[in-house]
Formats: C-alpha cells, structure tokens, sequence
C-alpha cells in the first residue's frame, strides 16, 4: 500500500498506516528529521522545487532522484505500507506515489493507475517532470505521461488529504 500525505498530516498519517518505509521529498532549504520509527535504511528524504522544467535558481527533480525512488520502492511489496510526503501531497508526492504503483504493479494500465490516482485524490496534480523521468526509467514509452495528462489538473486546494494507492 502506498500512502501519501501533506506535511501537516504526516504524524497522524504514519501512526494509521504503520508504514515503516517513508519517502520525504521536500523543497530546497526545508529540514525535517526522520521520524522515530523509521529506520535509517528504510528513509529516503529527496530536496527539489515542485517544477516541471528545469529554471535557473531552481533544482528541478531530476533522473537520478527519480531513480532512487523507484529503487528504494524495489523493496517494498505491493500490500507493505510505504508513507511519501511533501508539503501540500499534491504534487511531487503524488507523482512519486504513481511511479511507484506503475513499477509495483505492471500488469495495471498506466491509464488504470492514472484514474484509480484521480479518484483517491481529486486534487492530485503530480508532478509532469517526476512523472516522464518515470515513464522513461520504467520503459512506459510515454503512456505514464498520457494518462497523467488525461486526467487533467486536480481541484484546486491548499493542501491534499491523505490517501492510499493500491490499498
């Protein structure tokens, strides 16, 4: 089970998941501390602005961040809770939450994972960058990125509300 949440939902959220995996993605100049419980190994925390492309003054989320991630969700099973999170669980979370899914799950439509996102979360907007670096690294030969688009820009909304993925 993926969850995702905002920042502001984080403690409540990993005490109701019991996750013990957590993927942190959080902007440039943001600190936060692993949360107790979370094991070292089992912590993945990645700093990037929440852009499509890259800009100067900017860190855009890159392929080599976006491989980790897919890298630290190889140890993670389909029914064992992992948590990610950034600051309004909107956009870079939900990306991740989504290429995460697609590389559990292959035998599930990118257009499948895509709607199962929408209706979880209306205001899901994932990340486009994190999403094709994704699409590539996965060897989806652009239909990650077509699904995502097809399901259009989410609600309007300050912040997410916490959700789950394939749970």
């Amino acid at each position: 089970m993926i969850h995702v949440t905002p920042l502001s939902h984080l403690p409540e959220t990993l005490a109701a998941s019991k996750a013990r995996r957590m993927i942190a993605l959080q902007s440039i100049g943001a600190t936060f501390e692993r949360p107790e419980g979370i094991e070292a190994d089992d912590y993945l925390q990645l700093a990037m602005h929440d852009i499509a492309e890259e800009r100067e003054g900017y860190v855009a989320p890159s392929r080599e961040q976006v491989a980790a991630i897919l890298a630290f969700a190889e140890r993670v099973s389909a029914d064992d809770p992992i948590l990610i999170h950034c600051y309004a669980g909107i956009s870079r979370s939900t990306a991740a939450a989504y290429a995460i899914a697609a590389a559990l799950r292959p035998d599930l439509s990118e257009e499948a994972l895509a709607q199962e996102l929408r209706w979880r979360s209306p205001s899901a907007t994932p990340n486009p960058r994190i999403v094709a670096l994704a699409d590539g690294l996965l060897g989806r030969q652009g239909r990650m990125v077509a699904a995502i688009r097809s399901i259009g820009r989410g609600a309007e909304a300050f912040e997410g509300t916490p959700f789950t993925l394939l749970g």
